[in-house]
């Protein structure tokens, strides 16, 4: 039994100022105020020195970091978020992989997932593609998946790992997407979808819901606005979001407001609303120059265009950015970093808040989301 005291633990709530946690294997088994919960004879008593205490981070949207890439080094990858206190991670893959490149990498996330160690943080696979529009996202040219929406294709990829991917990024407009979006679900009925990368209108976006579509792809990033008829703005894919009380946005909230501007992001979270934005870091893996103007900026990353390619954030940056941007505060960000990507998932009942019986994936932070601890299913990390 391990007991965490003299912390400020922030569950979904609110925050308990003088708080403890008491951890038993790899369970919480209790959270609530010093003096109310009984600390067990022999527990092993951790100091939290005054830290604040919430659920591990859920970074569903990731693509590498620290010069490792989870399609070819995934449990080096983890290993560098889960130092961050992200303590679930779903490795995304883009549009730049073949069929065999897919496959391939899923395998060696898969012996990740197995390994143990970090590889324990990892829960599976966010496909950024391969169906998207391929007039939008960093690098177009790298896009292996221009052409027609071939069953074989897409058969052999779900067949081979669509049992551990957790979310598929689709865009909606695209001619014969529907059997492959049945075929996903027919292997995997706990898969999602995420529309991304794409210009399509409300409609197009009403007619696929059903299929398991829950969030936006980076919301206000990769994406076109509508025209209707006389320059009139139409409803576009940023707007459908906005307006669809049951989708969620994915946001990127870079140190500089670069993937979505401050305004913007007050916008999303006025419109979405505290319990359906999504924080992700959206992390990528590049040695490209960045342009003169941005080479200041330490958190980016840019394509052999110059055009924005991703973050460098991990989740701890992405909760202090937000709140920077917003004015929200630290309870509020916990709850877009760990419960509602948790809900995305459909893992909340075992991650994304502080409750007995759930999974003892915990972070340690400062009031400026710097990471003190971090623990992975009951044990300390790193």
């Amino acid at each position: 039994m391990v007991c965490i005291k003299n912390a400020k633990v922030v569950l979904e709530g609110g925050i308990i100022w003088d708080g403890v946690v008491l951890v038993d294997g790899d369970r919480i088994v209790a959270a609530g105020e010093a003096g109310a919960v009984e600390i067990p004879a022999g527990a092993e008593i951790v100091d939290a020195n005054g830290a604040y205490v919430g659920p591990g981070f859920v970074d569903i949207h990731v693509h590498g970091g620290n010069g490792y890439s989870f399609n070819k080094d995934p449990y080096e990858a983890a290993e560098h978020f889960l130092a961050h206190g992200e303590t679930t991670i779903l490795g995304t893959f883009y549009f730049d992989l073949g069929r065999d490149e897919y496959i391939a990498a899923a395998e060696r996330v898969r012996e990740a997932m197995n390994r143990g160690g970090a590889g324990d943080a990892l829960a599976g696979i966010y496909m950024e593609g391969p169906y998207m529009n391929p007039k939008y996202g960093s690098n177009p040219q790298g896009n292996k998946w221009k052409g027609d929406i071939c069953a074989e294709d897409y058969e052999a990829i779900v067949d081979s790992f669509g049992d551990i991917v957790r979310m598929w990024a689709i865009a909606p407009e695209r001619e014969g997407l529907v059997p492959f979006m049945q075929y996903v679900k027919k292997v995997n009925p706990e898969a999602g979808f995420a529309f991304g990368h794409c210009e399509a209108n409300a409609e197009e976006i009403r007619k696929v819901k059903k299929y398991g579509l829950i969030t936006q792809t980076h919301c206000m990033d990769a994406t076109n606005s509508v025209s209707k008829w006389f320059g009139v703005r139409g409803n576009g894919p940023d707007e459908t979001c906005l307006a669809d009380p049951e989708i969620y946005a994915e946001l990127i909230s870079d140190s500089l407001g670069v993937h979505v501007n401050s305004d913007n992001q007050r916008l999303i979270l006025k419109a979405k609303g505290v319990d359906r934005v999504v924080l992700i870091s959206d992390s990528v893996v590049s040695d490209e120059k960045a342009p003169d103007d941005l080479a200041h900026v330490k958190d980016l990353v840019f394509d052999s265009n110059g055009w924005l390619g991703g973050s460098k954030l991990t989740m701890d940056a992405a909760c202090r950015n937000i709140m920077h941007h917003t004015n929200c505060g630290i309870a509020q960000a916990f709850l877009m970093a760990s419960r509602n990507p948790a809900k995305v998932l459909g893992m909340y009942d075992e991650i994304g808040s502080i409750e007995e019986g759930k999974r003892a994936n915990l972070v340690f932070v400062d009031d400026m989301f710097n990471v003190k601890k971090v623990m992975l299913n009951g044990k300390f990390v790193g």
